[in-house]
């Protein structure tokens, strides 16, 4: 196992990742922007108000995507088993 094939299995995973993290994270975002947004413009300043919004909104985009971040962690973990024997020989 080479220095390069590290490299590019650890390459994979961060890209995975982002790509895993990715809806929840700018749903998260987005609505957290939206709701301060909301805020400076009405002078509430209750720091809870944003926290059910981003819930449902994360509880929300997991429902739409989970399908597709599930599929895409199944086939980069079958493939990284698939490599298992040409890593070893």
């Amino acid at each position: 196992m080479s220095d390069t094939e590290i490299i590019e299995i650890a390459m994979q995973t961060m890209v995975v990742a982002l790509k895993l993290s990715a809806p929840i994270l700018v749903t998260s975002l987005v609505i957290g922007f939206v709701i301060s947004l909301f805020q400076s413009m009405t002078q509430i300043q209750e720091f809870t108000l944003s926290f059910v919004p981003k819930v449902v909104g994360v509880g929300i985009a997991l429902l739409i995507s989970g399908n597709w971040m599930l599929h895409t962690l199944v086939n980069f973990t079958e493939q990284l088993y698939s490599q298992i024997p040409a890593l070893l020989g």
